[in-house]
C-alpha cells in the first residue's frame, strides 16, 4: 500500500512552520501550519487545539479568501494544523494566516460557536487557550524565513 504524503516527511527535523504539504488537481493545496516541534513532549491539550479550530476558522471563512477555503483542521499527533484551500498563491495564503492569527490574539470575546447549539462539545472551548497558541504560532510565523514553504531536511 502507498504511503500518504505526510508519512514521508521526517518529523525528526521538522519545526515550527509554515509548509506546504500538497498540491493536488494544480491549484489545491494543503498547508502543514506546525504550530509544534514532533515528538518533544510539547503538544496541544484537546481544549486548545478545538479551541483554535474554532476560531480561526471562523476567520478564515471570513478572510477576503472565504470563498477559497476548504478545510481547516487539527492534526491528531497534537502538533498543529491543516489548511487545505483552492486557487490562491501560497505567498498570499501565508499572508491571511499571519492576519487570522492576530485577529485571534485581538479577538475581544468568547470563542465562537461557543454553546451547545452550535457545539457538540462546547464545555471543552477556551478563549485563553486559543489567544496563548495564536500568540506563540504568530510569533513563529513572523519570524518564519522559508518562503518557498518546504519542509526542512536536516
Amino acid at each position: 500500500m502507498e504511503r500518504i504524503k505526510s508519512f514521508t516527511i521526517d518529523h525528526d527535523v521538522l519545526t515550527p512552520g509554515f509548509y506546504i504539504s500538497r498540491v493536488d488537481d494544480g491549484d489545491i493545496i494543503t498547508y502543514d501550519l506546525r504550530t509544534r516541534k514532533p515528538n518533544a513532549g510539547d503538544y496541544m491539550d484537546n481544549s486548545t487545539m478545538h479551541s483554535v479550530e474554532h476560531m480561526i476558522a471562523t476567520f478564515m471563512r471570513n478572510s477576503e479568501i472565504a470563498d477559497k477555503v476548504i478545510y481547516f483542521g487539527p492534526m491528531g499527533c497534537q502538533t498543529g494544523f491543516y489548511l487545505v484551500v483552492k486557487g490562491v498563491e501560497p505567498k498570499r495564503v501565508f499572508d491571511i494566516t499571519k492576519k487570522v492569527f492576530k485577529q485571534t490574539v485581538d479577538h475581544d470575546g468568547d470563542v465562537f460557536g461557543k454553546s451547545a447549539k452550535e457545539c457538540g462539545h462546547y464545555e471543552n472551548l477556551s478563549i485563553e487557550a486559543a489567544k496563548a497558541e495564536a500568540k506563540y504560532y504568530l510569533d513563529v510565523l513572523n519570524n518564519f524565513t522559508n518562503m518557498e514553504f518546504t519542509y526542512p531536511t536536516k
